[in-house]
């Protein structure tokens, strides 16, 4: 879809979704996306780098030649599945909106890498190149641009960890497409942010990894974050289930956050609901959820 801009009153039309590869297409800022980032529970400080780090990037790219300073406008968020790095990735494309301001609003896409992938011998690179060579070209000659390459492993694939079987050709020039467009973009679009995430870094490309500017572990909850998550989710639940406010008590918070070390935020939230139905006589009722049922809930759930 071409991308109409009228650059005075800063309007531009959102490419259509069922371009292959393209999961989310919307304008910045965006309710939805500044709610995610609110809940976000992060090390203290790690939120307002995150930031810093992309906007910095911006200044610098819109101003300092490509060939003088090299940057590709990558952030590469890294860590274990459940840290929250896919809604970090939305929040932070929503903050950088709010604080990078021009005449044309912001555009988020969201790539969905295995979308591009394919059987036919061939048709992946022809994917990765029409969505890096036409798609997002024209939309950042149109204006900024923040694009979320979720489980970028599966496009910039480690091409000298790969077996000689399963198109192996094909997913060469895969990279190699993906690569030479990555390389274009950031030479034509200093107005382009690519944030990327992956669950095993080991498994990118080495090219890739040198093409990101930044590379930021997003960690396991400590002790503090995981306090913070339990409570956030609870509070959720007690809007709706009064009764589950029990839980909201100082004491019953730093036993739980406690023995929930080592657990991701998405098992944090999930462990509430699982609190619910421990007990038979609570008859899986939110409202009749104790603090022991909390503590039960924790300790049962298996660590990676």
């Amino acid at each position: 879809m071409t991308d109409v801009v009228d650059n005075r009153a800063g309007l531009r039309c959102v490419p259509d979704t069922t371009h292959p590869g393209v999961a989310d297409a919307r304008l910045l800022p965006d309710d939805e996306f500044a709610t995610a980032w609110s809940g976000i529970v992060l090390p203290e400080g790690l939120k307002e780098r995150l930031v810093r780090t992309v906007v910095a990037g911006a200044h610098l790219r819109a101003t300092v030649p490509f060939d003088s300073m090299p940057l590709h406008g990558v952030l590469l968020l890294i860590g274990s599945p459940g840290v929250g790095k896919t809604t970090v990735a939305r929040g932070l494309a929503d903050k950088v909106a709010r604080t990078v301001t021009g005449p044309v609003r912001w555009l988020f896409i969201e790539v969905d890498p295995h979308a591009l992938a394919s059987s036919s011998l061939g048709r992946s690179q022809r994917s990765v190149e029409q969505l890096f060579g036409s798609l997002l070209d024209e939309q950042a000659a149109a204006g900024p641009v923040v694009v979320l390459l979720d489980e970028v492993e599966t496009l910039f694939t480690d091409r000298a960890g790969l077996s000689m079987e399963a198109n192996p050709i094909d997913v060469h020039r895969a990279v190699d497409a993906a690569l030479v467009g990555l390389d274009r973009l950031a030479r034509r679009h200093p107005n382009m942010v690519i944030l990327a995430t992956s669950n095993f870094p080991a498994a990118l490309d080495s090219a890739f990894a040198s093409r990101a500017d930044w590379t930021i572990e997003v960690p396991l909850p400590d002790r503090a974050a995981r306090w913070k998550i339990l409570e956030h989710t609870i509070a959720a639940v007690a809007a709706a289930f009064p009764g589950a406010q029990r839980l909201l008590d100082a004491a019953t918070l730093d036993r739980a956050a406690d023995l929930a070390e080592g657990l991701d935020g998405r098992q944090l939230r999930k462990t509430v609901a699982a609190a619910c139905a421990i007990r038979h006589e609570a008859q899986g009722d939110p409202d009749r959820v104790t603090p022991a049922d909390l503590f039960a809930a924790v300790t049962e759930r298996p660590r990676a």
